[in-house]
């Protein structure tokens, strides 16, 4: 047996102040106030994504998308809204596009592209032609001219119509018969005397002479219907010859005001070909622009200035704009859609009620943002666009096909039966960039396919930035540049090196800036807002302080109910005296962006068993896979380190007290195995220490998250209380360069009230606990006497002990006993 050790081992100092809160020297910034320092816009510390940005923006060939990918607040947005237009500077102003009526199939519209900034004189030019035809047509239908060839076509045709029947007249009055006109058309009657036979006249006659009278009429009536024969063929003559008198009278007109129109708008084969069909259809149609509402002349305009383009039935020469450049731009479209819907997207076509009914027309079609984009970029929200029923569907296709078609919700789902359109699609050319966050970016490069081909390259953005003095001067230039965009007042040195301590705390590590811009922002306009309440002309480090302290009061309120349980003991938790398989483990809550430590106590019983180890968060199903995980890794230690040649016969449970919610995470697995160990040596451990930390197979004490929040969590439980001295919290030892603790906890260390203590293994830490060394075997395989492990070694051999005894004396006289 190794040399007993009976020492009892004072707590460790712990951490100095320069350790636990590694803050900026004001006097090192070298200026007083940032109205000193000259402003410089920049996006810090990334520069792998801003490289990835600028190929995207900059590559020609297709399916280069990218997907920005970071935490929020780190200036995602504002860095790709800034990049992409310098690299739209550099590329040319994309075309026009309109839809047009489509004169031989109305219900699929032809798309038509234009030089930019030429759709709104196209749009403006066609309204004009109509105008100018609704005034001068009517004219010229008035006209003497126009009255002349019409009397003449009416007397031609008048005369060959009256010509046959005069003659037929001629010859039935020679056979004593009349042709008489009556409402219902021309009739056959008998003449007696040069007269027409009435009824009873003829009801009188002999029944010979009737007979003959009735063979007449017959006879007559036959040639009657040939000469009648004719009219219908003439009557379609007739309105041939006015249409066509119609057609050449609107063809004079109509030709010279298209050519006009030709003639101010720029060499187009596509409004060339349009402009011949209009005019064809605008002669075929001539009686379009005759057409007069009831309340013409009532209006306080004259004719000659009324906008006939308007009317409903000229809807027909219209020019649906959907895509519009102004020409005197210089750069292409970056367009960001906030509400990524499918006809946000892709555009929709919109219907009117008309009688009870649902009717639409080209001029109902609405662009969407990738038309507008057309030519440029386009910047979406990955979880709004892909929230919206099918609008990830329709982009993913858009880019497929290259080309913009126009579909309804409602037809996708067959929802209405209403008349819809079906537009040519429009070719694209776009570029589009997706922001979300990491973990949206992995399911979609699981689960969808497509993705990867479509959106070939991912800007990740960095959440912090190196602490150097270099990075220190970067981040002074960008908080100056900031107070100035933002006309804020000036901060001072002290204020700015508050700042750039508040951005070591955000980042969770004291060698490291965060780049979570978007919080430093939001204390700024605080401070400024307090500053200014106080009439300061500079923004102070009070103010700072002030600001974040505000925020984190309003934000406390769960924390500080929790506080109050403990320290009223509704929630038990010891910060002074011993206790024996008992240890206060650390834990970090989080509501909204705020995060606060919360202390609990953890307990461990024991008793001689079959080397099982019971999880009673598991067994309830409180605890998450990796709490699991951490449980597995303290039996597997105990079962490798100690008493290795009998079988482990502990029986041993483990419970989070007065915990009633979920609970995940391996931080607190160091202090459970704290309390096994104080449960099985049956040394109490020090009730005013916390422990947080995770721990490997091999006893080695591994870092965790929160750190600053779990150390002054305990801190407030321990201050409200009273701070005795021999208060602290066991953290990781590699953990000490993620300390940025509250200047209060900073003070508390400076004057040994209360103690960060690090420590790399369970050996040490069950040492600070207990007050007594953990024990290393010797070289004959014994712990030293009286140590930790050599008390936790002796009392596993005893319940091994223990059960063989048991077993022994329970086995029946005809069992074999087995081979020791």
């Amino acid at each position: 047996m190794a040399k007993t050790d009976p020492e009892h081992l004072p707590l460790p100092a712990g951490l100095g102040p320069g350790d636990v809160r590694l803050v900026c020297d004001p006097d090192s910034l070298g200026f007083d106030a940032t109205d000193k320092v000259k402003p410089k816009d920049q996006l810090l510390g990334q520069d792998r994504a801003v490289d990835a940005i600028k190929l995207a923006a900059g590559i020609g060939h297709k399916d280069f998308n990218i997907y920005v990918l970071g935490n929020q607040g780190t200036g995602r947005h504002a860095a790709v809204t800034s990049l992409l237009r310098d690299a739209a500077n550099a590329r040319p102003v994309p075309c026009d596009w309109v839809y047009v009526n489509n004169f031989e199939a109305p219900h699929k519209p032809g798309a038509m592209q234009l030089p930019a900034g030429m759709a709104g004189p196209f749009r403006k030019a066609m309204q004009d032609l109509v105008d100018d035809l609704a005034n001068e047509v009517p004219a010229l239908f008035d006209s003497e001219e126009y009255q002349t060839q019409r009397r003449a076509i009416e007397e031609e045709f008048g005369q060959r119509h009256e010509e046959p029947i005069a003659a037929f007249a001629d010859r039935v009055k020679e056979e004593d018969v009349a042709l008489l006109k009556t409402p219902m058309g021309f009739m056959l009657v008998a003449l007696v005397d040069g007269k027409p036979v009435k009824p009873d006249v003829y009801e009188a006659l002999p029944p010979a002479e009737r007979a003959d009278i009735d063979a007449k009429i017959e006879r007559l009536q036959e040639h009657l219907s040939d000469v009648l024969r004719h009219g219908p063929q003439l009557e379609k003559e007739h309105r041939q010859r006015l249409e066509a008198l119609h057609a050449s009278m609107a063809e004079r007109v109509v030709s010279l005001r298209v050519a006009d129109v030709a003639d101010m708008l720029p060499d187009n084969a596509g409004i060339a070909a349009y402009l011949v069909q209009v005019r064809d259809d605008m002669i075929s149609n001539a009686e379009l622009f005759l057409l007069r509402n009831e309340n013409d002349g009532d209006g306080p305009f004259p004719e000659a200035i009324r906008k006939y383009h308007r009317e409903p039935h000229f809807a027909r020469y219209a020019v649906n704009i959907m895509v519009s450049c102004d020409k005197d731009e210089c750069a292409a479209p970056v367009i960001h859609e906030d509400m990524p819907s499918l006809n946000h997207l892709t555009g929709r076509i919109e219907h009117i009620s008309e009688m009870g009914t649902l009717a639409t027309n080209f001029t109902l079609i609405k662009p969407g943002a990738l038309h507008r984009a057309n030519g440029g970029y386009l910047v979406l929200d990955a979880h709004r666009l892909l929230s919206e029923p099918f609008a990830w569907d329709a982009l993913k296709r858009c880019l497929q096909a290259q080309s913009v078609t126009i579909t309804s919700l409602a037809d996708q789902l067959n929802l209405t039966s209403t008349t819809t359109l079906e537009p040519d699609p429009i070719p694209l050319d776009v570029r589009v960039v997706l922001i979300g966050n990491r973990r949206l970016h992995m399911l979609l490069t699981l689960l969808d396919p497509e993705f990867g081909e479509l959106f070939k390259l991912q800007a990740d953005f960095e959440d912090d930035l190196p602490r150097s003095a270099r990075n220190t001067r970067r981040m002074v230039q960008l908080v100056a540049s900031f107070a100035a965009r933002e006309n804020l007042r000036p901060l001072t040195a002290s204020a700015v090196a508050a700042i750039l301590d508040h951005a070591v705390r955000l980042a969770d590590d004291s060698k490291k800036f965060t780049l979570r811009i978007s919080g430093l922002a939001d204390v700024m306009r605080e401070a400024d807002h307090y500053a200014g309440q106080a009439k300061h002309k500079h923004i102070s480090d009070s103010d700072i302080t002030q600001a974040i302290n505000e925020a984190t009061r309003r934000a406390s309120r769960v924390k500080d109910r929790l506080q109050e349980a403990v320290i009223r003991k509704t929630i038990l938790i010891n910060t002074s005296g011993t206790a024996i398989g008992q240890v206060n483990g650390l834990s970090v809550l989080g509501i909204g962006g705020h995060a606060f430590g919360r202390p609990s106590r953890i307990t461990a019983r024991v008793r001689m068993g079959t080397g099982k180890l019971v999880d009673i968060e598991r067994e309830v199903e409180l605890g998450g896979p990796l709490h699991t995980k951490g449980v597995l890794i303290l039996g597997a230690y105990l079962a490798a380190h100690y008493a290795t040649d009998v079988p482990i016969s502990l029986h041993a449970s483990l419970v989070f007290e007065q915990s009633y919610g979920g609970i995940d995470g391996d931080s607190a697995s160091s202090a459970e195995l704290y309390a096994l160990l104080s449960a099985l040596s049956g040394v109490p451990i020090r009730q005013g220490i916390a422990v947080t930390g995770s721990v490997n197979q091999n006893g080695e004490v591994q870092a965790i998250g929160g750190v600053n929040e779990k150390i002054e969590g305990f801190f407030d439980i321990c201050k409200a209380r009273k701070l005795t001295g021999e208060q602290g919290v066991l953290i990781p030892m590699s953990n000490v360069d993620h300390l940025m603790l509250r200047p209060d906890v900073v003070a508390a260390a400076k004057a040994g009230t209360f103690r960060v203590i690090p420590v790399k293994s369970i050996n040490e830490g069950i040492e600070v606990l207990t007050g007594r060394r953990a024990g290393k075997r010797s070289r004959a395989g014994q712990f030293t006497e009286n140590s930790i492990n050599a008390l936790v070694e002796a009392r596993l051999r005893a319940f091994a002990e223990a059960r063989r005894r048991y077993g022994d004396r329970n086995m029946s006289p005809t069992d074999t006993k087995p081979d020791t």
